[in-house]
């Protein structure tokens, strides 16, 4: 455990790292220098045959053997112009591996052959597996899904303890290499690999690494020889780098990354680092270039010029220079350029600046010349920006920017770990066509061509290292968490550092994090001095040291709108930014609002990342069936470890489908803001909050809307608004009248007038809607000529009018028949009937929902009545039928039936003072025939949504189909909700069917499936169980609504009805996080409070005349 001398001498380190740092002498923006000397691991590569006694993917205090020190990513290219592009294909001096491999996987790895990477070994039997490709997804192992807990030893580990039998990956391939490599230091590029990588090449041992999310790269002249070589690499599925990398995802194994091989001249760049900033005025640019330089010969190099060439973006060359070195016989050196406005007015001078709203990219190109001639060339892309914290507030370029970030898993839902490069750019553009800005790497670095495209498209990254070791915990006494263990600090630095050098020189890379739910403590104190004294101008963060002196950035995890608004109050002496928030698992992001609401009205908050981004499902057949769904943990191997479902926490689907609560985020994400200032005159305040970017970029339009009329539409000129500023505008309402049964809303879009990245001319990226309730009509008074007769019998009451007919079953209250003509609207006797119960969502189960109101399940599926009466009232039947509850509540539903058949639902429920129960919802619910499912509704939509999650979604008219309602999460659950609706809609194609109009307003469901189908605890599959433990309680007892159960997409299939559930409320989503909290109060429904609301039914002959036909009171 660390104490307090420790902690000030840290401290004091960190202040000397910091005036130890090489500062550039231009402006007040700084630029770290590399050291002097480059030391690049000569004494690993001399060791790396060396015989461990104990194995190296065994051994606690080995990272890696034989590795060559990270750098930045670069490739050697032979011409200036492929080297400008950075295509890596294009260069000459790359080979890629990336293809089938010879493949043999074993259980156990003391059965392997130890031969195996010996040339003349006979691997003609073995399978072919491609590079790169994870075992599991190709019947190799089953995958595992854990959350906290390690895989391997999910009840107590002891690392460096490793499962006795590992499982191992053997790969075979050859390449060729041509004379010419003889002249040429030649490396192998092994982009990710999981977990001990050993590297063989022609019979030799070459090295080993185990930090599955960064590049490896071993130097391979030792023992390359001409023509033909076989390169072997032996991978174990564990190693004691596993103890970090206990992220919330697949465990997964194999090469996830590309492999190649690339080859560099003898007197080569070694690496490079860039520095591309702004002055103390965010104006002008700087430009620190700083290369160096290796020998890899025996003989001094003579003159080497280092050039440097920098165009903008349309491939024009704004600035160059070059310096002349001579280098001894294996030596280094490292070149240094420092370039202004000073040196370049034109090139530096109101420079134009990189944001994640203007990624405006410049290319660097560097040249080494030789012995009279350029023997090599590479490029990296630019940005010049800056990053930093001022106060406690968190800057770019000079601004205060709002963090509207999502965390970032890889993950394909056919590829496992094996993300490809057009599944990148779809995330990207859903991520811009949604107003998401920042992307958090959890819990690692990612692949080369994601920080490339990061830089193209423009996002902010939080760059994490790959660390965590959540199996570990928190405690910082001795045996517990690793961060506080000194024996492993070589194995987090190592991390650390990986990170580090090889992204560096990524313009998007705003601030590092030194990993994820690891503990504090003295590892990481030690990375923390180590990357401020690296990298002055990017901060650093992490979660765990909470306000300890190790984080610059306060990034707590799973706030909710209480806990934002309490800090926002506090006046942290540091930036907010919660590293993860708003839990998105399955039908979440409830409360969305109220956390953004918070966020906006404190300075010094400024958002956080959206746990997380895709659900992390794996897509699958059923054999029996030829179904495919996504499966999840839990559903490969017998009894394995399991979280079940818990990784599927994403915005979209794992095929990239957004989920409807997407919209949500979108809405409270976007940088254009209305405010009524006088709706009476049409006035409002229009804010531009984007940090860049001038209102002119964009259209304005309004229309002004007459229930589902538009009445008046147009656009809003003159809206040049800057940054920050608000302005007045006035929408025209002079003329429009108050009109029975009509609403009239005001309605904004802000959309693109041009291309901008992914996004289209014309997309839209804000909204707004205002209702005018001055102009609110009342309903039109409905009245129906003719009579009704009651007959009241011994088990039913028929209500019976001219063409219609109404049956009520005594016994339980509900209506069994209602008929109009020759079209029956009850579907198999399952009439209106009380409803408390949905399908419980992944929040609902983290709140204990289906234990804690589990008698409200009850009550909705055998109704009985305490009684049912029946009367004549002037021309209508009323017929009153009441209920005893749970809870010492009660119901009261009144139906009054007209002579056209219409009947109007009087609901009121009645709460227990005393009780402390809550409900999930106030409703009823009824079966209509299959045939019925057009649907049209004037309300909330077209997305689902709650009432604590629609504020995404506009009122107005849409049209739809029952089957197309309901949205396929991962794991089924409540889904297919409409807030704020006015009427809807139920018909068959040519027309006949039912309106539903409501009193005020209601919310609904209409399904081609009933409540219970996706209530998992109705299904006969297996309880999601963790088997942490040999002796976890597997009984009903320990299941029956407290565990969801495997259930999956395909376990959904249309009924031969629609079931529509008609509500005053439903409870909130919550999505805060889904292992505990609710939703907020407001949001929900306690069973000590009355509810009385009310709807009509009315029979359709036609859907054409839907519209006319609401606006009734009745």
């Amino acid at each position: 455990m660390h104490n307090e001398p420790r902690h000030m001498t840290l401290k004091i380190r960190l202040f000397i790292l910091s005036a130890a740092v090489g500062l550039s002498t231009f402006g007040t923006a700084y630029g770290q220098l590399p050291p002097t000397r480059w030391q690049f691991g000569e004494n690993d590569r001399e060791n790396a045959t060396a015989t461990a006694a104990v194995p190296e993917w065994q051994n606690p205090e080995i990272a890696h053997v034989g590795r060559e020190t990270p750098r930045a990513y670069f490739m050697s290219y032979h011409n200036r112009d492929l080297a400008a592009a950075n295509d890596y294909t294009t260069s000459d001096h790359y080979i890629s591996l990336n293809r089938p491999w010879q493949f043999k996987w074993l259980p156990d790895h003391r059965e392997r052959p130890a031969d195996f990477y010996k040339p003349e070994f006979d691997a003609s039997g073995w399978d072919t597996l491609a590079v790169p490709a994870t075992w599991e997804v190709n019947g190799y192992g089953d995958a595992i899904y854990t959350n906290q807990p390690y895989e391997f030893a999910p009840y107590k580990p002891a690392p460096p303890q490793l499962p006795a039998a590992n499982e191992v990956g053997l790969y075979r391939t050859t390449f060729e290499a041509p004379l010419v490599l003889k002249d040429r230091d030649v490396y192998l590029h092994i982009g990710g690999a999981k977990s001990g990588v050993i590297v063989y090449l022609n019979g030799h041992k070459v090295g080993y690494s185990e930090d599955s999310k960064d590049a490896a790269e071993f130097k391979l002249n030792r023992y390359l020889r001409e023509g033909t070589n076989v390169l072997a690499l032996e991978i174990y599925r564990w190693s004691t780098g596993s103890y970090l990398e206990c992220q919330d995802f697949w465990r997964l194994s194999g090469i996830e990354r590309g492999v190649y091989i690339y080859s560099q001249p003898k007197t080569h760049i070694e690496d490079f680092y860039i520095v591309s900033t702004l002055d103390s005025t965010y104006t002008d640019g700087i430009l620190n270039v700083d290369v160096a330089m290796v020998n890899n010969f025996i003989r001094p190099s003579g003159p080497v010029q280092v050039w440097f060439e920098l165009e903008d973006a349309q491939g024009r060359m704004v600035d160059y220079s070059y310096q002349e070195i001579e280098l001894d016989g294996y030596g280094r050196d490292t070149v240094r350029f420092r370039r202004t406005a000073r040196n370049n007015a034109d090139a530096f001078r109101n420079v134009r600046r990189w944001s994640a709203e203007d990624p405006y990219l410049y290319n660097l190109v560097l040249k080494i010349r030789h012995n009279g001639r350029f023997v090599e060339y590479t490029s990296a892309r630019i940005g010049f920006r800056t990053s930093e914290i001022k106060g406690n507030k968190y800057y770019v370029n000079g601004r205060p920017v709002y963090i509207k970030g999502v965390n970032y898993h890889e993950h394909h839902e056919k590829n496992g770990h094996v993300l490809d490069e057009a599944t990148i750019r779809e995330d990207f553009r859903l991520m811009k066509a949604n107003n998401i800005n920042a992307i958090r790497l959890c819990h690692y670095p990612q692949q080369r061509r994601f920080y490339e495209l990061a830089d193209e498209y423009g996002f902010y990254l939080c760059n994490e290292a790959n660390i965590e070791s959540h199996g570990m915990g928190y405690d910082l006494a001795q045996g517990k968490t690793l961060g506080n263990n000194p024996l492993w600090l070589t194995k987090h630095m190592d991390r650390t550092q990986n990170m580090y050098h090889q992204t560096k020189n990524f313009p998007s890379v705003m601030f590092w994090s030194l990993g994820n739910e690891a503990g504090n403590g003295y590892n990481f104190y030690e990375t923390y001095l180590w990357l401020k004294g690296m990298d002055t101008l990017r901060p650093v963060q992490y979660e765990r040291a909470i306000l300890e002196w190790n984080t610059d950035i306060f990034c707590p995890q799973y706030p909710s709108a209480a806990t934002f608004a309490q800090w926002g109050r506090s006046e942290t002496d540091r930036p907010y930014i919660a590293s993860e928030y708003a839990h998105a698992m399955g039908n979440s992001t409830g409360g969305f609002r109220d956390m953004w609401e918070a966020i906006y009205g404190s300075p010094n908050l400024q958002g956080g990342f959206i746990w997380d981004w895709v659900d992390q499902g794996l897509l699958v057949e059923d054999t029996a069936t030829g179904n495919s769904y996504w499966a999840y943990g839990g559903d490969f191997g017998t009894n394995r470890p399991s979280d079940g479902n818990f990784l599927c926490n994403g915005l979209v689907n794992p095929d990239r489908t957004p989920h409807p609560g997407i919209a949500e985020v979108k809405k409270m994400y976007q940088y254009v803001w209305f405010r009524p200032v006088d709706l009476a005159t049409g006035q409002f305040e229009v804010e531009n909050r984007y940090d860049f970017t001038p209102l002119s970029k964009y259209t304005v339009k309004y229309t002004v809307t007459a229930n589902e009329r538009t009445v008046r539409q147009g656009t809003l000129t003159n809206l040049n608004l800057a940054p920050g500023e608000k302005k007045i505008v006035t929408v025209p309402l002079n003329g429009l009248a108050v009109q029975p049964g009509t609403e009239y809303f005001v309605n904004f879009t802000v959309a693109l007038k041009a291309a901008d990245g992914p996004l289209k001319a014309g997309d839209v990226v804000a909204t707004e809607q205002f209702a005018l309730d001055h102009l609110r009509g009342a309903k039109r008074t409905y009245s129906a000529p003719g009579q009704v007769i009651v007959d009241a019998g011994q088990n039913e009451i028929e209500v019976v009018g001219s063409g219609f007919g109404l049956t009520i079953n005594k016994t339980t209250g509900t209506i069994v028949s209602y008929r109009v003509g020759s079209v029956e609207y009850v579907q198999d006797g399952f009439g209106l009937q009380p409803n408390f119960w949905r399908a419980p969502t992944d929040n609902d189960y983290g709140s204990r929902m289906p234990s804690r109101m589990q008698v409200w399940k009850g009550a909705s599926q055998e109704p009985t009545a305490a009684s049912v009466a029946a009367e004549s009232e002037g021309n209508t039947a009323v017929v009153t039928v009441r209920y005893d509850l749970p809870e010492g509540c009660g119901l009261t539903v009144t139906y009054r039936v007209y002579p056209t058949g219409a009947v109007h639902v009087g609901y009121a429920f009645k709460g227990n003072p005393q009780s402390k129960s809550e409900l999930p919802r106030v409703g009823m619910r009824m079966r209509l025939p299959a045939d019925m499912a057009t649907l049209q509704y004037f309300g909330r939509g077209p997305e689902e949504n709650y009432q604590d999650r629609n504020y995404g979604t506009n009122v107005g008219l849409y049209r739809s189909n029952a089957a197309l309602e309901n949205f396929d999460y991962v794991r089924p659950q409540e889904t297919g909700h409409h807030t704020d609706t006015r009427w809807l809609a139920l018909t068959r194609l040519r027309g006949q069917g039912l309106l539903v109009e409501a009193d005020s307003l209601l919310e609904f469901n209409a399904l081609r499936n009933a409540v219970e189908d996706f209530d998992g605890q109705e299904s006969d599959k297996p309880y999601q169980w963790n088997n942490y433990r040999s002796d976890e309680d597997h009984s009903e007892a320990a299941g029956r609504n407290i565990k969801p159960k495997q259930t999956h997409i395909d376990d959904i299939t249309p009924r031969e009805f629609v079931e529509l559930c008609l509500d005053y409320r439903m409870m909130g989503l919550g999505g805060d996080d889904s292992w505990w909290s609710q939703p907020y109060a407001q949001y929900r429904l306690p069973a000590n409070r009355d509810y009385t609301w009310g709807f009509t039914l009315v029979p359709l002959r036609s859907s054409t005349n839907v519209q006319r036909q609401a606006g009734f009171r009745y």
